[in-house]
C-alpha cells in the first residue's frame, strides 16, 4: 500500500478526535462530531480527565477559536481573515475535521475558479446523451456539504472573481441551492456551514461585496504575539513535517529556529528585537509559514547534502529566497540588514558567512 504524502487532519489526529468523542459529555449541535467546547479543546490543546494529552493545533488567543466555533453553531458562515501565513487554512481544516469529521470538502479559490466550482457542474457526455437529469449533475464540495450537513471550506475567497463570489449569497442566506435546469433545489441539512479564508496582501485580490460580507462573521487571525510563541509554532510544525517525510536528520536545535524567527520578525517589524536599530522592510510578508518552510528545506539539505545536523549553510538559501521577492528593492534591504544587524552579532558569524557567500 502506498504511503500517503499528506493525510487529512481527521486521519492524522484520529486518536485525539476519538478520545475527545469518548470524553465529551456536552451538548452537540446536530451532525457535529464533537461539542463546541471539545472542538476548542482540540484546537487549543489540553489534558483530558483520563490524562490523555491533546496537542495544540493553534497557538494563540483561545478566545478567537471560541468565537470561530460559536459562529459555526449559528446560521452565519465564518471568514478567517489575515495576512498570508497566519494559519488560516490550517485552522479551517482542523475546524472541519473536529466538527464534521471530514475536512476534504474544499474549494480552492483562484482567479480561474468559476461558478460551477461552487454551485454545480454537468457531466456533458451524459447531458448530451440523456438530457438534463440529476444523474448528469456533478456535485461540488459545497453541494455535498449541504446534503450531508457538513462543513464546506473555500480557500482564498478573495482570489475568486466578484461575480463568482456572489454565487454564495443564496446558499448562505436561503440555505438552498437552486438547480433551475431541473426545476429543483438542494436544501441544506442541519450542520451545514461554510468556512472561508481570505488575505489582504495578495496581488489580484477581489474585494467582497457588502451583501456577501454581511453573511460572514469575520475572525482576524493575527501574526504570533511573541517570539517564543512563534518559535513554538515553527518547532511543532517542523517536527510534524520531519515525522511525515521520514528525513534522516536530527531534530533542529531551538537555537537555529530562534535565529530564523528573529530574522523574519525583525524584517517584518522594521526594527531589531532590542528596539535600538530601525530596519528597512522587504516587500514580502515573511510569515510564520515561510519560517517553517525555510527550516523544512534546511532539514532536507542537512539530511541529504550535509551531516544530518541543521546548520547555517543549510538554511541560508531558504532565508534569502524568502526575503528577496523583488530582485532590486529587496536585495538592497537584505544586504543592508546583513551588514548592519547580522554581521555585528558574534554568535551569528556562521549565518553571516553562509548568506554572504550566496
Amino acid at each position: 500500500m502506498a504511503t500517503i504524502l499528506r493525510q487529512h487532519a481527521e486521519q492524522l489526529y484520529a486518536q485525539e478526535l476519538e478520545e475527545l468523542k469518548k470524553q465529551d459529555n456536552d451538548k452537540r449541535p446536530t451532525n457535529w462530531l464533537l461539542s463546541p467546547q471539545s472542538v476548542v479543546t482540540y484546537l487549543i490543546g489540553g489534558k483530558l480527565k483520563n490524562g490523555f494529552e491533546i496537542s495544540p493545533k493553534y497557538i494563540g488567543n483561545k478566545r478567537l477559536m471560541e468565537i470561530a466555533v460559536a459562529t459555526l453553531t449559528t446560521d452565519r458562515a465564518l471568514l478567517l481573515y489575515g495576512l498570508p501565513g497566519t494559519a488560516k487554512s490550517w485552522v479551517s481544516e482542523h475546524l472541519a475535521a473536529a466538527i464534521s469529521g471530514d475536512s476534504a470538502l474544499v474549494v480552492q479559490g483562484t482567479a480561474g475558479t468559476g461558478e460551477e466550482a461552487i454551485r454545480y457542474g454537468w457531466n456533458y457526455a451524459r447531458l448530451l446523451a440523456e438530457g438534463p437529469s440529476e444523474k448528469a449533475l456533478v456535485e461540488t464540495p459545497v453541494m455535498r456539504a449541504m446534503k450531508d450537513g457538513k462543513i464546506a471550506r473555500i480557500e482564498e475567497l478573495t482570489r475568486i472573481g466578484a461575480d463568482v463570489q456572489d454565487a454564495l449569497i443564496t446558499i448562505l442566506s436561503e440555505k438552498t441551492l437552486p438547480v433551475p435546469e431541473l426545476n429543483i433545489e438542494i436544501q441544506a441539512v442541519k450542520g451545514f456551514n461554510i468556512i472561508a479564508t481570505a488575505n489582504n496582501r495578495d496581488k489580484g485580490v477581489n474585494e467582497l461585496s457588502s451583501a456577501l460580507k454581511r453573511r460572514f462573521n469575520t475572525v482576524i487571525l493575527p501574526v504570533p504575539d511573541s517570539m517564543d510563541e512563534e518559535i513554538d509554532i515553527v518547532r511543532r510544525r517542523v517536527e510534524s513535517f520531519e515525522k511525515i517525510m521520514d528525513l534522516p536528520a536530527e531534530k533542529p536545535a531551538l537555537q537555529e529556529i530562534r535565529r530564523i524567527v528573529t530574522i523574519f520578525r525583525e524584517l517584518r517589524n522594521g526594527v531589531t528585537t532590542d528596539g535600538k536599530t530601525k530596519i528597512k522592510m522587504p516587500s514580502g510578508t515573511l510569515s510564520t509559514a515561510e519560517a517553517i518552510s525555510v527550516v523544512n528545506s534546511g532539514l532536507a539539505m542537512a539530511a541529504y547534502f550535509g551531516d544530518g545536523q541543521l546548520k547555517a549553510n543549510d538554511v541560508a538559501a531558504g532565508i534569502i529566497g524568502a526575503v528577496i521577492k523583488d530582485p532590486v528593492q529587496d536585495k538592497i534591504v537584505w544586504q543592508e540588514y546583513l551588514e548592519t544587524v547580522v554581521k555585528p552579532r558574534d554568535e551569528w558569524k556562521d549565518i553571516y558567512r553562509a548568506c554572504r557567500d550566496l
